[in-house]
């Protein structure tokens, strides 16, 4: 199953990610309506809760009356815990569910009261960390992408509204990293705390994934069919291949019918659909390489030349490639 979920993970490239620390003194609520596509928390010493956007949306929290499985409850996090919350839906993080926010992370990493008042300055205990007492019992370290092309759209489409790890289920001696890099201030301190949000978010959903109770997607199950299994592995290997559903069913050894009856049972989409995704999802991520053309990108994900994947890019993606590199909020 390596090898799409390697595929899948690679797109995660963090670009102007936001990597905070707070210092909070209980009761305390943060609401976080940043619109980020999505984020991360995890504590490193107190208790709190994490109520995702069912819940703090809108407040306060639901009450028994609410009928099971309608609306995803507040869930506890422990030091180590390590939260995923997919967006642009706002979340809230709390000392006790019934705590209400006092705290709202605004789109463009601005801080204000519940009554908008901006409270940057205020709060501010040094670099990237706030909070208003450095000797408070609860730490906090919470981060997001700030825009879905840091993300492959089959990522996203695979995550739930939330998922929680207890520290004893991943890699939690991580956030000491974390922790130490958010408060460093060095020349070239973003292009780093890019990278630690990517590999705290591939840390965290390796693990999730490999849960035997976890919900895993129809692509990373399919991994292990004895038909299909053997096609992802090539589409995700040689995505550039002039592929096609008879070569496929060929290399698995079934008619073109049955293959392409199965990959779509399994996948929830024909084959070359599938394998079209891929390739752009690809080609987002190589666009953002430094050096990169478009024609050599083109080529080695399997379109004839530039004007063949802007045509494509654009019809999936809704921008073009240069809109894409320029920095355009597009969809995952």
């Amino acid at each position: 199953m390596a090898e799409a979920l390697t595929e899948v993970l690679s797109g995660a490239r963090a670009s102007g990610g936001l990597l905070h620390r707070a210092v909070l003194t209980p009761p305390w609520g943060v609401r976080v309506q940043d619109g980020a596509p999505l984020a991360v928390a995890s504590l490193v010493r107190g208790e709190g809760w994490v109520l995702p956007s069912a819940v703090a949306d809108p407040w306060p929290v639901p009450g028994p009356g609410a009928e099971p499985g309608d609306r995803p409850g507040p869930l506890p996090l422990a030091p180590g815990d390590v939260a995923v919350l997919r967006g642009p839906a706002p979340y809230v993080l709390a000392d006790d569910p019934a705590t209400p926010p006092d705290l709202l992370i605004q789109p463009g990493d601005c801080c204000t009261s519940v009554d908008g008042v901006d409270l940057c300055e205020e709060i501010a205990l040094g670099v990237r960390t706030y909070g208003r007492d450095p000797d408070a019992p609860t730490v906090l370290l919470s981060g997001g992408y700030q825009l879905h092309g840091d993300l492959s759209s089959r990522l996203l489409d695979a995550l739930p509204p939330v998922l929680v790890l207890r520290a004893a289920e991943w890699d939690a001696g991580l956030m000491a990293l974390v922790e130490q890099e958010i408060v460093r201030d060095a020349p070239g301190q973003q292009l780093v705390l890019d990278r630690v949000l990517d590999l705290l978010l591939v840390s965290v959903l390796r693990a999730w994934f490999a849960r035997p109770e976890a919900d895993a997607p129809a692509w990373y199950r399919a991994q292990s069919d004895p038909v299909v299994g053997v096609a992802l592995r090539l589409l995700h290997e040689q995505p550039g291949h002039a592929w096609t559903v008879a070569s496929l069913a060929a290399k698995a050894g079934v008619s073109r019918a049955n293959f392409a009856r199965r990959f779509t049972e399994l996948l929830g989409e024909p084959p070359m659909a599938y394998l079209a995704q891929r390739r752009i999802d690809l080609a987002a991520r190589l666009l953002r390489e430094p050096g990169a053309t478009l024609g050599a990108v083109a080529r080695r994900v399997g379109y004839a030349d530039g004007f063949a994947l802007s045509a494509a890019f654009k019809r999936v993606r809704g921008v073009s490639p240069a809109e894409y590199r320029a920095g355009w909020p597009v969809r995952g």
